[in-house]
């Protein structure tokens, strides 16, 4: 499912990932938007993956948000 370009959120946010083996990675959310029904997708890239980022739907118990800066 890919977004129109007014709809998107660009954003900057690290993110560490499940990877549903038991290991966690970190990643960038470069895009958010919503689709008609209301669920929030994101523009995840996993770093060291090799893979381009590609829309994933936003899942809190897999993707877990990092501070831009600070604590």
């Amino acid at each position: 499912m890919e977004p129109g370009e007014p709809d998107v959120r660009w954003v900057y946010q690290p993110v560490e990932v499940d990877l549903g083996d038991g290991a966690w990675a970190l990643g960038r959310i470069s895009g958010w938007w919503q689709d008609t029904a209301g669920r929030q997708w994101c523009r995840l890239r996993i770093g060291r993956s090799g893979q381009p980022a590609r829309w994933e739907r936003f899942d809190p118990a897999r993707m877990l948000l990092l501070p831009v800066s600070g604590l």
